[in-house]
């Protein structure tokens, strides 16, 4: 464990895929969970405020930095805890789905492709999403039709309030739409591992998803090869800046930066007819964030440079090269603001907001 003492010239700027935020008084790299639990543990025992970093993609942080200890989850392992029988096909029973548990500081992405390497499916899907595999659950990580929640088993974590460890079933995450027990309670759980339960095969699991349904030749039951989902899916996602690319400024962002309303029957009601309508199970409708921003005037590229909206997607803040965080936030509340006086709905930012804020 590395331990840099006060006056550290680490920048957070260097660790965030926005390229933005200044620097860290203290910085811890946690190479094992004991480290991890150690370094959090003692922050919070001497009443010092403590960020917890993995990847840096979904994070925006001020340009004066964080005047407290930030904790780099750097933990790595991949662990077979179990095997377990599932249907594969109807009427038959497989003996070969695995139980896998996952350090919280591994590569997202890493793990997705060495996931499709062993066989195991069902996350083929989410591809090229940057990140550590601790977050995942935290904001129950999505996209092209699946989402950590379908094969999730569980996570353990270390509880900063109760000073002790606790493993959290699927079913106790708390899972939704973006959402998590432990994004409810910021900075209360440590996420160490998580632990999913896979099926094993070479054809994904059924595609839900149009835009990457047509992109391949699915069998009768929506399936298609692992290897031939990811390369798709990573295709799609460059399309839109969201792998990244040091050499591309689109991808110098946190992603999606706001999250998808979901809205009251009366709330969608009030949608203009061509607006996208997903209705769920509650009642309640999701619509497109990227639909709203596009349609309250916000093109693609809007913005002054060095803070604009990505060429390729409307739904990332993009840092062109030495935005402040102050140029990111005057753009983020640009664009809730338009929204809000065009459609009355209020956006949400997705990535956490350290140190600054939508006014």
């Amino acid at each position: 464990m590395t331990d840099l003492l006060a006056g550290s010239t680490t920048r957070l700027a260097d660790h965030t895929t926005l390229r933005v935020g200044g620097p860290a008084r203290t910085w811890i790299e946690a190479t094992t969970e004991a480290e991890l639990v150690d370094a959090v543990r003692t922050a919070d025992a001497a009443g010092e405020p403590a960020l917890v970093l993995g990847g840096g993609s979904n994070v925006l942080v001020s340009d004066d930095g964080f005047d407290g200890t930030v904790v780099h989850v750097a933990t790595r392992g991949i662990t077979l805890a179990g095997g377990s029988c599932t249907i594969d096909e109807p009427g038959a029973a497989m003996c070969g789905g695995a139980v896998i548990e996952v350090a919280a500081g591994e590569n997202w992405d890493d793990f997705v492709a060495h996931a499709i390497a062993q066989e195991w499916r069902g996350i083929e899907a989410l591809s090229g999403i940057p990140g550590s595999v601790g977050a995942t659950p935290i904001q129950n990580v999505g996209a092209y039709g699946q989402e950590v929640a379908d094969w999730l088993w569980s996570v353990r974590t270390w509880d900063r309030r109760a000073n002790a460890f606790r493993t959290f079933a699927v079913g106790d995450c708390g899972l939704g739409y973006r959402t998590s027990r432990f994004k409810a309670e910021p900075g209360r759980y440590l996420v160490l591992s998580v632990t999913f339960q896979f099926r094993q095969g070479t054809m994904s699991a059924p595609l839900r998803f149009g835009e990457l349904s047509r992109r391949l030749e699915t069998d009768a039951r929506g399936r298609a090869p692992m290897t031939d989902v990811r390369d798709a899916v990573l295709e799609l996602r460059r399309g839109k800046g969201m792998v990244l690319d040091a050499a591309d400024h689109d991808t110098w962002s946190a992603g999606s930066f706001f999250t998808n309303p979901i809205l009251d029957a009366d709330q969608a009601a009030g949608l203009p007819e061509a607006a996208p309508r997903f209705p769920g199970p509650d009642g309640r409708v999701k619509t497109s964030a990227a639909w709203l921003i596009e349609a309250a005037g916000f093109h693609k590229g809007f913005g002054s440079p060095p803070a604009t909206l990505s060429t390729k997607h409307t739904l990332a803040l993009t840092n062109r090269g030495g935005a402040s965080s102050d140029d990111l936030v005057a753009l983020a509340g640009e664009v809730r603001d338009g929204v809000r006086k065009a459609f009355g709905i209020t956006l949400v930012p997705e990535p956490v907001l350290v140190g600054v804020a939508l006014d």
